[in-house]
């Protein structure tokens, strides 16, 4: 194989010779037929007069430009002493001495000029000169000619630009968006309502950045990472501000997506700059918002994108590894997922310590709405901020910001000077259910009143069973809802007795046994409280042991592809417990139908029945029946 591969070397070199040799040769002639036209137009006739003056100073004759019709009046009158063809003009001597000239672009008209032959025995009553070195900048002429040279000036400056730019672009990308706040946040653990729990964890945080000497002299390790959970707007972020305030460190704001770039190894480098930084003006408290965005490792089987990843989550792990190499450097991360993080990340020595930030309870509540209402003009005298509270159960903090900027909304669209409390009762159902829709215009009579009848059944089932407090029941619609029975609970609960849970599902099927009992057969309009019932009673009977036949076993345990196995055996548990429910909660309605029609009545007169109204008539049946009224604690306080 090697001769052969020499001997094709051989012929390309033989190819390349002539090749060039060829090109060589005829450049050569080119060059000798060029000096030949050159020698023959500088030896033709010799000029004299103002023809030779024309050849020597062009510049003449640029002072007047005429158009090409006076031109060739001019050789028509036999009135031409010279005409001089240079590549964008001619120039005319006229035997009266007038010069001037006429712009003739790419040498077009000249052309036609020369093509024209001339009658055998005559002669040309004028010198025609050749000036290739005439140079007549004139009207657009002279501007092409600034054209052209910005142009090139620009062609040899371009790529130096774009080798600029891109150093540019790379370094930036390089150093991300991470920055040092101007100052420390101002906000201290005082300005955050609540999250009791998350500002104990945070406390040994802040005793390190404040006084490190004193860890360091008892040979403590101090927490390298904080990682707070909860959904969201719970105050994660301002819980992390309110640590850098309280230690007056600097603070570092940015996402998970932050390392995340176009170019290969920029993310590493990212990461470096930002630990460079933080320790450079450390104290710091470097806040990673939505962590999760950094996903987890993987075997780099995947691609390139998934390698790239997992360097970027190492460099990570490297930074943070240590405690004297980022002393005075603190990462908080938050997440709603941290189960999307990867595991390493977690170990003691990174994010050694996991806060949970909860939502606010009945009496932070209150704090919360008293505290964004003190901006608003309201009149705080006649408002129950408890009562608000209550009605805002299991809502976050930034939802509850929103429910007072929307009390405002209801008020101005009202039309009154100040926030009542009936403005920001209306704000929490439209927080919690939503805006009035106006869909009622498009109901029919019949469907106004099967609508009526089934939110009285969910309604009176609250009330009878004490599932919370019956606030009011409506057939408005709001959002996707045509009918609301609003229910609120006194207190925030973190766990829940299997009476509780029955009881809640006999409310959800009210409204369907309302319908039987009234009309003999359901709608579609129960479709939403079968699907909530329905996750219910699989919950009691697969993970919380709620089974009649005592089985504790819980699916929860199951590895997702062997619970789908056992999930018809306790479908079949659930659908005998909610058969059961079913059979109660109709029972229930048939002993209370006085009520329940007396309810749908007012429904359709009002369109609103207050939660008050419902436990009035419920009172004045069972006086009028004789039977013990079983009410709760909750509906005798209603």
């Amino acid at each position: 194989m090697k001769p052969v591969r020499n001997s094709l070397r051989s012929r390309i070199g033989r190819y390349v010779t002539f090749g060039v040799i060829a090109a060589a040769l005829a450049g050569a002639a080119m060059f000798l037929h060029w000096r030949h036209d050159r020698r023959e137009v500088q030896t033709g006739p010799s000029l004299t007069g103002v023809a030779s003056q024309m050849r020597h100073d062009a510049v003449a004759w640029a002072g007047q430009e005429k158009d090409a019709t006076q031109m060739l009046r001019d050789i028509h009158d036999g009135n031409v002493a010279a005409i001089g063809v240079s590549p964008n003009a001619i120039l005319v001597s006229t035997t009266k001495g007038e010069k001037y000239f006429v712009t003739d672009h790419n040498a077009v008209f000249s052309n036609a000029l020369l093509l024209d032959e001339m009658k055998a025995g005559s002669s040309s009553p004028y010198q025609l000169v050749w000036l290739p070195d005439a140079d007549i900048h004139t009207g657009m002429a002279r501007w092409n000619d600034v054209f052209d040279k910005t142009r090139d000036a620009l062609s040899l400056l371009l790529p130096f630009l774009l080798i600029g730019g891109l150093a540019w672009f790379m370094r930036r990308e390089m150093r991300g968006g991470a920055s040092l706040l101007g100052k420390a946040p101002a906000i201290r653990f005082d300005d955050v309502i609540g999250a009791g729990e998350a500002k104990a964890a945070l406390a040994d945080v802040q005793a390190y950045l404040t006084e490190p000497m004193q860890f360091i002299g008892m040979g403590v390790r101090a927490p390298c990472g904080i990682l707070m959970t909860g959904g969201p707007g719970v105050g994660k972020t301002r819980l992390a501000q309110a640590l850098a305030g309280e230690c007056d460190a600097n603070f570092i704001s940015i996402t998970g997506s932050y390392f995340s770039a176009k170019y290969y190894g920029v993310g590493i480098q990212k990461v470096k700059h930002l630990f460079e930084l933080a320790r450079k003006n450390a104290p710091t408290v470097i806040f990673i918002d939505e962590a999760d965005g950094l996903g987890k490792r993987t075997d780099t089987g995947g691609g390139p994108v998934e390698a790239e990843s997992n360097r970027i989550i190492n460099q990570l792990l490297a930074e943070m590894d240590g405690f004297q190499s980022n002393e005075g450097v603190i990462v908080v991360a938050a997440t709603n997922h941290p189960d999307n993080l990867d595991e390493a990340l977690r170990r003691p020595g990174r994010f050694d310590r996991t806060v949970q930030v909860r939502l606010p309870d009945l009496e932070d509540r209150t704090k919360i709405l008293e505290f964004y209402a003190s901006k608003l003009t309201a009149k705080s005298d006649e408002i129950d901020y408890n009562q608000l509270a209550r009605l805002t159960t299991r809502l976050s903090p930034a939802t509850l910001s929103m429910i007072v900027n929307q009390a405002g909304l209801v008020a101005r669209k009202a039309g009154a000077d100040e926030v009542s409390a009936a403005h920001f009762v209306e704000a929490i159902k439209i927080a919690r259910i939503g805006d009035v829709s106006g869909a009622e215009r498009a109901l029919s009579e019949e469907e106004r009143t099967r609508i009526a009848v089934h939110e009285a059944g969910h309604g009176l089932v609250a009330a009878l069973l004490g599932t919370g407090v019956l606030e009011e029941v409506t057939i408005l619609p709001r959002g996707g809802a045509l009918g609301v029975a609003l229910i609120t609970k006194t207190q925030d609960k973190h766990l829940y007795r299997e009476t509780e849970m029955r009881n809640e599902i006999q409310v959800l099927l009210g409204g369907r046994n309302a319908e039987l009992l009234i009309f003999d057969e359901a709608s579609s309009g129960a479709a939403q409280d079968l699907q909530e019932a329905s996750r219910i009673g699989l919950d009691m009977v697969s993970k919380f042991g709620f089974n009649v036949d005592g089985n504790l076993f819980s699916l929860a345990a199951l590895p997702q592809q062997y619970a789908g196995l056992q999930l018809k055996s306790a479908i079949e548990h659930a659908n005998v417990l909610l058969s059961d429910l079913n059979d109660a909660c109709y029972a229930l309605l048939r002993a209370n139908e006085p009520v329940l029609r007396a309810i749908a009545d007012q429904l359709l007169e009002s369109e609103t029945v207050p939660g008050a109204t419902v436990y009035r008539l419920i009172k004045e049946h069972a006086a009028a029946t004789a039977e013990p009224v079983h009410l709760t604690l909750e509906a005798a306080a209603a």
